[in-house]
């Protein structure tokens, strides 16, 4: 049988990725950076991650990242974790990664520590991967999703999405091909409630803007409803519901994260798929969750899941479920470019987040090469690494709180 030549080349970057890493000199790292701003208005691009950078004694560096609580985990990394690091060889991703887990999980496997150990992790794969000179959706298997599908979340961008939502669509469409959106119109009655109950006002007026996208984009485009945990099973039952005429893809995060039982129930009394899981940390509460048979749809997030060597493992056990994973990645920017990677390497992808306002107003601000969609998808830079590139006024802001550790 006669090898394509896609198939040969392919191979052959295989088999060179394999000879350089086994012949590669000793590396250690010596170095730990960490940049963060105290506030979201002290830099121009709406600033709330962490970033971290390792560096090795051959000079070959990684970055990841984590968020929302900067100060925390930036001292976390200095104090607690750094001491695991230095003098190690970054390329031992998973026995790094296994060491600094067993050490966090004996006080809490959550929380700071698996935030910080995410920004660890996505440092090592941008390391191995500028350490090899290639992408990291090689490393991981190539490329099993050459373009990824993207929706819409409506951070506070151009309009309003509770007043607005068609001007937000008709942009994506027009400027990008995105055919898929994400709202929030519950939560205004959650906050008002606490989340306890819904009357059928409320539950009326919040339909507002799902009738508006319906009305002028029919079936042509999907709905996806996030509820951002508020809602006790008794409500979100009813709001499901409500909701089920207008076909959304699904709904998101109804109930506090980790009651899979009761997420259980929701699920059977609604006809609606349901999407669990970008709170979650570590393969293990994720494996309680597909046990729950609850969710249709897995979401994590790669900066507080443990990681690209945790969210792999995610994505394998959702597709021994014969279910599919939906990124989330409504945070820093190496979250975006991180996901990407994943999406592009595990087979059992459904759609990934994106933001508009991210990529037409931050991201070009602090990066040299900012992804932007087109054909309603991105796909997953050709570049050492993640292939994220800051611009050096970005990492060096003013405002930017820095702090270094050394061997």
């Amino acid at each position: 049988m006669t090898m394509k030549r896609r198939d040969f080349v392919s191979t052959l970057a295989g088999t060179a990725l394999a000879r350089a890493a086994a012949q590669s000199a000793p590396m250690r790292i010596t170095r730990l950076e960490t940049v963060y701003w105290k506030a979201r208005d002290a830099a121009p691009f709406w600033p709330h991650w962490t970033w971290l950078k390792i560096t090795t004694d051959s000079g070959v560096s990684g970055v990841g990242e984590t968020y929302p609580r900067n100060a925390a985990e930036a001292e976390m990394i200095h104090s607690h974790l750094g001491p695991m690091l230095l003098g190690k060889d970054p390329r031992d991703i998973e026995r790094l990664w296994h060491d600094i887990y067993h050490a966090i999980d004996f006080q809490v496997a959550g929380g700071a520590e698996i935030r910080c150990l995410s920004a660890i992790d996505l440092a090592l794969w941008d390391l191995l991967g500028h350490s090899l000179s290639a992408p990291v959706w090689r490393l991981l298997g190539g490329r099993a999703n050459p373009r990824v599908r993207l929706y819409n979340t409506c951070f506070p961008h151009k309009h309003d999405f509770l007043k607005e939502p068609d001007k937000i669509m008709q942009e994506l469409i027009d400027g990008y091909g995105i055919r898929a959106i994400k709202i929030w119109p519950f939560d205004g009655a959650g906050r008002q409630t606490g989340g306890q109950y819904i009357t059928q006002q409320q539950i009326d007026a919040a339909l507002a803007p799902v009738r508006i996208l319906r009305d002028k984009f029919g079936e042509s485009i999907e709905i996806l409803v996030e509820f951002h945990s508020l809602w006790n099973v008794t409500a979100a039952a009813r709001i499901a519901r409500a909701l089920e005429p207008h076909k959304p893809m699904w709904l998101e995060d109804m109930l506090m994260t980790g009651n899979f039982a009761q997420y259980r129930e929701l699920a059977e009394s609604t006809r609606l798929p349901l999407t669990i899981g970008e709170r979650m940390g570590g393969k293990l509460q994720f494996q309680q969750l597909l046990d729950s048979r609850a969710a249709k749809y897995v979401m994590f997030d790669v900066c507080w899941c443990g990681g690209v060597t945790e969210a792999r493992k995610i994505t394998a056990m959702a597709d021994s479920h014969q279910l599919p994973f939906a990124p989330h990645t409504a945070g820093g920017p190496l979250l975006f470019y991180a996901s990407t990677h994943l999406s592009t390497a595990m087979p059992n992808l459904w759609i990934q987040e994106s933001c508009q306002r991210f990529y037409e107003h931050d991201w070009p601000l602090m990066l040299e090469n900012p992804l932007k969609p087109a054909q309603g998808s991105i796909a997953a830079p050709d570049l050492p690494g993640f292939g994220m590139r800051i611009k050096d006024e970005a990492w060096n802001h003013p405002a930017a709180v820095r702090r270094v550790t050394t061997l």
